[in-house]
């Protein structure tokens, strides 16, 4: 399995010791490529930044869900709920307050629409919304602004995220952008 792997009670422990138990595993190694950082930029640089990256590619290379004049959706890589968009203006700024006018204007109007979007596609009951300015706040990359648009749903929060410290996630990224590239 490439992207979720699942073993059974005869498991071991990840180290491959210790007696089998009655737990069931459910591996996520992608995401330890977040938690270490390791597609982290260290130069977040106009140039170097995924955020100034990621227009050059193709929509489905990208995982962009529609592009307007000033700004673009893009699916986030490492999402917290299946759908977790992001609305990302082109030109490389890290403030909310460097927008101009009609960079406000269209982030504000993608960001509305990603919510009917999912809405219509997945049901979500809500959504967390939200920037996180600058790296003290917990932007992962301060350098380039983008408001997450989070779909949540009634119960989304079980013992997986809390007590495991892992996103169960029921679709590829792919198949995720398509939907939502469609619906748009």
């Amino acid at each position: 399995m490439t992207d979720v792997g699942r073993a059974g009670s005869d498991s071991v422990h990840q180290d491959g010791v210790g007696d089998p138990d009655a737990l069931d595993r459910l591996w996520t190694p992608h995401r330890m490529a977040y938690i270490r950082g390791e597609n982290k930029p260290t130069d977040e640089s106009p140039g170097e930044c995924p955020f100034c990256r990621i227009p050059s590619l193709s929509d489905e290379a990208g995982l962009i869900v529609h592009r307007g004049e000033h700004s673009y959706v893009v699916l986030n890589l490492y999402p917290y709920s299946p759908g977790h968009l992001m609305v990302c203006p082109f030109r490389h700024v890290a403030d909310y307050a460097e927008l101009d006018d009609d960079e406000t204007r269209e982030v504000a109007t993608f960001t509305k629409q990603a919510m009917v979007v999912v809405r219509t596609v997945s049901g979500a009951h809500g959504f967390n919304i939200g920037m996180n300015q600058g790296a003290v706040a917990g932007a992962g990359i301060a350098a380039h602004l983008h408001q997450h648009v989070v779909p949540r749903w009634a119960g989304d929060q079980n013992f997986m995220p809390i007590i495991g410290q892992t996103k169960t996630l029921p679709e590829l990224l792919t198949s995720t952008r398509a939907l939502l590239a469609d619906a748009w």
